[in-house]
């Protein structure tokens, strides 16, 4: 039996929602909205990275299937995929930009001592996507002019 918090709501207490609610009423984010507020909004995305859901669809179809279990996951309200869509439509896209930065910022001091091994970076690299993005380092001016053959790496990111 569950004596504690599931795994997903210790994650998302890491996450400032103080800070996030100042980028929501910045933008106006939660004007007449009955529904699907914009930390709701957050969560359901958040929680389809974090299981590796490939999909609105695929988010919604895991949240229905966790219906009884998203009280003790903070998810307030199971929504669908065509709510979910507007809202991502409908919604500035700024709180997000806004809130990612800010998160950026948190993180970027904790791994700024932290090389990867056997690559050489001098710049900043940031990756927007959870996909697996193929780099070819020749491509890029910020790379070294004098190597032999050309160099690919994985950039593997979860955000």
């Amino acid at each position: 039996m569950n004596s504690g918090n599931y795994v997903f709501a210790q994650i998302l207490q890491f996450v400032n929602q103080y800070e996030f609610e100042k980028c929501v009423s910045k933008y106006n984010g939660d004007h007449r909205v009955r529904d699907l507020n914009c930390w709701n909004q957050f969560i359901q995305p958040f929680f389809g990275q974090l299981t590796s859901r490939n999909s609105l669809r695929d988010i919604c179809l895991c949240m229905k299937a966790y219906k009884n279990k998203l009280y003790h996951l903070v998810i307030k309200k199971n929504v669908n995929q065509s709510m979910l869509s507007r809202a991502n439509e409908n919604r500035d896209w700024r709180i997000f930009a806004e809130f990612g930065e800010y998160l950026l910022k948190t993180v970027r001091p904790i791994y700024s001592d932290s090389p990867i091994p056997n690559v050489e970076i001098y710049n900043d690299v940031f990756a927007l996507d959870s996909t697996t993005v193929s780099l070819s380092l020749r491509l890029f001016a910020w790379h070294k002019e004098n190597t032999q053959e050309e160099q690919s790496i994985s950039i593997h990111c979860l955000i």
